[in-house]
């Protein structure tokens, strides 16, 4: 390697790079500021304009874009081509350090004109990048400050690998994929306006670990991250979360999200199997594990608060997979310790992702999460509910969104008694969350995500000790079903809104 041609927005660890290059006998070759700050580190340096013999044109909008930079970077390693260059006074250039302008953080704050956005958008950079990467067979491209150190110490031992050449290449095109999207992703937005489904869905993930496997042994399974968001949790200790752990994380994180008084929920199989509020964590912890203790085994808890030693004490004696809040004290940390396998997360506060994206035969299915919230309740029976039911179906609703449907739920005191997840019939559910509740059905409220068919479900409620019911409405039978809560003596409200979660 004899040629190196550096181009960089990101001139982190350059002067090092610089340095380490021609320590080990390469010829600089750099474009503006990149050339200023190698020449600034006491490093050799030619600027691109003497090997183009055309100084930077257009405000510098054009800089590299010339055959005397591009024919050194794709001459193949033949005869044919190495004539071709000596031809015309080239030597060829082995090395392309390059980073491209900072799109995506330039309108990130979205305080930026399009103007100005567009000025962001590099050319040249993203041109050597893919002439350096198609021609990996002869030339090293490195987009990131993170391989300099190794790209130096490879040099020093002779040469860089073929494979480790098609992995920087690899790198370098996904650089320049994830680049493309985001600005194609701007623009979407600029002529289609703020959509959430737009014609072409430019996304870019990044694997951020490899899974032991997916729901099941045979399954092979990753997690990614967007591109550009932060991660949710920091693992604070335990072992590697799997893939069921991490699809639980997400439900009951939400759903303890749904509160700002102090809330527990504990997560089985993408289910609540309990969930309550109450004035500290360990009321709330004791109430959401009555709910149904036999599931709880094996479940994620996740909490609204810090998590102090005296909520620790109090799990003590029920086997989790996983324990997530927004803090730990130290004394909890402590405590927490001692059961090495258990997974404990710490929420960062961190964005979540605007979509949800779901795969189906042939494409995917997008939505925006179900954040809606119910404004105003109707109450559609004779009777009003009491105050103490009206808080109590309030609550209730915001949980059944977090419950598979048909979901059917029972709530008494903040805190859920019995739940319906996941039944092909409402009125399955309905006796399922009866059967989980037990005698604590007896003047317990229900909340149901989806109206009711048939008042075959309502008459079930009823006879279990159900005093009042939440449901969004909309059947061509709800007089029939409303009949029916009057006939009982029930409280019905309407909210007018569905949460169906599949």
């Amino acid at each position: 390697m004899k040629t190196a041609l550096l181009s960089l927005s990101d001139k982190s660890g350059l002067s090092t790079l610089a340095q380490g290059l021609h320590a080990l006998g390469l010829t600089l070759i750099a474009s503006g500021g990149t050339a200023k700050a190698i020449s600034a580190a006491g490093v050799p340096v030619t600027p691109v304009s003497e090997i183009t013999g055309y100084p930077e044109i257009l405000g510098g909008r054009v800089k590299t874009l010339h055959p005397a930079i591009h024919g050194p970077i794709l001459a193949r390693p033949t005869a044919a081509h190495l004539a071709e260059l000596a031809q015309h006074n080239m030597q060829p250039i082995d090395l392309v350090v390059c980073n491209l302008y900072p799109f995506e953080q330039s309108i990130a704050g979205g305080n930026i004109s399009e103007a100005e956005a567009i000025e962001e958008i590099d050319i040249g950079g993203v041109t050597l990048l893919r002439a350096a990467a198609k021609n990996f067979e002869r030339v090293t491209v490195v987009t990131d400050p993170a391989d300099y150190e190794p790209l130096l110490d490879l040099l020093a031992e002779g040469e860089v690998p073929q494979a480790e050449r098609r992995r920087l290449a690899l790198k370098a095109f996904r650089h320049t994929a994830a680049y493309d999207a985001a600005i194609a992703g701007y623009l979407g937005r600029q002529v289609e306006g703020d959509t959430s489904t737009p014609a072409t869905l430019n996304l870019v993930a990044e694997r951020v670990q490899s899974l032991r496997y997916g729901e099941n042994p045979h399954q092979e399974a990753a997690f990614y991250r967007w591109r550009g968001y932060e991660p949710a949790f920091e693992q604070l200790q335990g072992k590697a979360l799997s893939y069921n752990n991490l699809g639980d994380l997400h439900g009951a994180w939400g759903a303890v999200s749904e509160f700002e008084a102090p809330a527990v929920a504990i997560i089985k199989h993408a289910n609540p199997c309990g969930l309550a509020t109450a004035e500290n964590m360990v009321q709330a912890y004791e109430k959401a594990l009555a709910s149904d203790p036999v599931s709880a085994f094996g479940s994620i808890i996740t909490v609204n608060r810090t998590v102090d030693l005296s909520l620790v004490e109090a799990m003590a004696g029920l086997f989790v997979e996983v324990v997530a809040a927004p803090a730990f004290s130290e004394a909890a940390r402590a405590r927490l310790a001692k059961k090495k396998n258990l997974r404990v997360m710490q929420a960062t506060g961190a964005a979540p992702f605007p979509l949800e994206l779901h795969s189906v035969y042939g494409g995917l299915l997008v939505q925006t999460p179900d954040t809606g919230h119910v404004s105003e309740l109707r109450t559609v029976s004779k009777r009003q509910p009491s105050a103490a039911e009206m808080r109590d179906l309030t609550f209730a609703w915001r949980v059944v969104k977090w419950v598979k449907s048909n979901a059917i739920l029972f709530a008494r005191d903040e805190a859920t008694v019995g739940v319906g997840a996941g039944q092909m019939s409402r009125v399955d559910a309905v006796k399922l969350a009866g059967m989980k509740a037990g005698a604590r059905a007896q003047g317990a409220i229900m909340a149901s995500d989806a109206f009711f068919p048939f008042s075959d479900g309502i008459e079930a409620a009823a006879a279990l000790g159900i005093t009042a019911i939440i449901q969004p409405g909309g059947s061509i039978r709800d007089q029939e079903v409303i009949a029916a809560a009057d006939k009982l003596g029930l409280a019905m409200v309407f909210t007018g809104m569905r949460h169906f979660r599949h």
